[in-house]
């Protein structure tokens, strides 16, 4: 079995769960995610399987989409709804003040990965450190915002407990979808928005709907991964690898050099052919692997990036 599930992860188990239930149902061990997804939050998980697995590097490079619940007012230790409350104030800006706060992260920003996360520093991973009480020093990233899309912004009021007493708080809530780089912590995005309105604020719900080119709409549910394996249909659902791909063009490989090119050897190629770096190499359509094209003494040779033979 190799190709790629595109599983829609509900709430409540983390992804490496998923990962796990997955390797139940298939009786496949190799099978690895192409971008966590928290506990909390459901969407799009896509999962590679088999020989697909070699394919994850190229993955988790994909852009991203989601939709999220910002709620105003209240700031938690795990920058979610999760967490313990650190802090709470009144909602006193309007609702244009909040559309322009907002706006202002659209573009190339820094951001500070959250202690709560599986980002590993010296060994540990970071949410093991938040969980002994610890907070260290964390560089701060590059990620970019491509597009918010504001949705809708309302008053409410949410409970939590502090100190082992429910506290009811008056807040205000945004819906809004963001279209973001790899690396974005949307928890993070949500966090520093309310601390730039000074009012704090976390992630209250979250949906991943797209990862790279899957999404919601051909997303499967694990019930769904279940009754297709029982009737053993699962694998006519499997994507192949070479989808992941889809961006580049093609070549096709005659007999002579598919032996050189399956035995490491670079094949030179007309530059004014191949104007790209990459490409998608195939024997007599039959799918071999991602190669590169690159010039070395005014010459252009290819060569293979990666096969998934």
């Amino acid at each position: 079995m190799n190709g790629i599930l595109n599983v829609l992860k509900p709430a409540g188990m983390t992804s490496f769960d998923v990962i796990g239930c997955m390797r139940k149902i298939t009786g496949q061990k190799k099978i690895g995610h192409a971008g966590t997804l928290d506990p909390s939050a459901v969407g799009v998980l896509p999962l590679c399987i088999g020989n697909a697995t070699k394919a994850l590097e190229f993955m988790i490079d994909k852009d991203k989409v989601y939709r999220a619940e910002l709620t105003l007012g209240i700031s938690t230790d795990t920058q979610d709804s999760s967490g313990i409350v650190l802090d709470s104030f009144p909602v006193e800006v309007n609702d244009d003040e909040i559309k322009k706060t907002i706006m202002s992260f659209v573009g190339a920003i820094q951001q500070l990965p959250p202690m709560y996360s599986a980002i590993k520093i010296g060994g540990k991973k970071l949410y093991e450190l938040a969980r002994q009480g610890q907070t260290i020093e964390r560089e701060a990233r590059t990620i970019e915002i491509y597009n918010i899309d504001l949705i809708r912004i309302w008053d409410d009021c949410v409970t939590f407990e502090t100190e082992g007493v429910a506290k009811e708080f008056t807040v205000k809530k945004v819906l809004f979808d963001v279209h973001c780089s790899k690396g974005t912590y949307i928890r993070t995005l949500c966090n520093d928005i309310g601390e730039k309105l000074g009012c704090g604020g976390h992630m209250s719900f979250l949906v991943r709907k797209r990862a790279g080119q899957y999404d919601l709409d051909n997303a499967l549910t694990i019930e769904e991964v279940v009754h297709l394996s029982e009737t053993k249909s699962l694998e006519g659902y499997l994507l192949p690898v070479e989808k992941i791909f889809e961006e580049y063009d093609s070549i096709n490989l005659n007999k002579e050099e598919l032996f050189k090119y399956n035995n490491g050897v670079w094949l030179e190629v007309g530059r004014n052919k191949y104007k790209k770096t990459f490409y998608r190499v195939y024997d007599n359509n039959n799918f071999l692997g991602l190669g590169e094209v690159f010039e070395k003494g005014n010459t252009f040779y290819l060569k293979s990036k990666k096969f998934f033979k």
